[in-house]
């Protein structure tokens, strides 16, 4: 009897959460780049992940993107989550043919790694972890790369469900003269994050905590 009750609840709460999603249709004029498949909350169904290219313009002249995430239900793919604030746009970075994109679900999570150069000898890489938790999706991890082919390769990485944080930066030159090469540094810190960040209320960029016994910041 116990089980009847739990499938009926299950049928009821499948219906409601049908009837509030809306049916899903590809926007005019959006081109399709990326498509991924995977449970991302744990029931046992997997869910479409779409990446678009829209038909907005960006200040770098590129394409601004953005994602679906959508349940399949009742053979219906019905829009679950949607943002464009954090995929970067189709041409930001010095070179736009290096603008690499990859999305990709991993152990329930939604994974996005991003990777640009900013001039021609200075790149950076990201890696953003979302997981659905307590009715939403938040960021539970990042990690930032800044990778210079003379000067320095720097690497932050932080597990907001844990609070560990490590910061490794390593220092050298290509210029043989010079001698005011920083020193290299290598930080694991536990830190407490007493609120989790949604994913459609994140910015890359605009949050940052300090490092103890140091001046530095991790920015993500």
């Amino acid at each position: 009897m116990k089980n009847l009750f739990l499938f009926i609840a299950l049928i009821i709460s499948t219906f409601l959460h049908s009837q509030e999603l809306k049916n899903f249709t590809i926007p005019k004029n959006y081109e399709k780049i990326l498509e991924v498949k995977g449970d991302l909350d744990k029931d046992g169904k997997e869910e479409t992940v779409i990446i678009f290219n829209t038909n907005i313009k960006t200040k770098s002249e590129g394409l601004e993107r953005k994602f679906y995430i959508l349940k399949n239900i009742s053979g219906n793919l019905k829009i679950w989550k949607e943002n464009s604030t954090i995929i970067i746009d189709s041409k930001f970075g010095f070179y736009p043919t290096t603008n690499e994109l990859n999305v990709m679900i991993k152990h329930n999570c939604l994974i996005i790694s991003q990777h640009f150069f900013t001039n021609s000898r200075h790149s950076e890489t990201s890696k953003y972890t979302f997981r659905f938790q307590n009715g939403d999706f938040y960021l539970i991890g990042v990690q930032h790369q800044l990778d210079d082919t003379c000067d320095y390769n720097v690497i932050n990485e932080v597990n907001f469900s844990t609070g560990k944080v490590i910061i490794d930066e390593d220092y050298s030159t290509c210029d043989d003269e010079k001698t005011d090469i920083p020193k290299d540094f290598h930080k694991e810190i536990i830190h407490k994050f007493t609120t989790l960040i949604k994913m459609n209320g994140f910015r890359i960029g605009e949050n940052k905590f300090k490092i103890p016994q140091s001046n530095k910041y991790f920015y993500y």
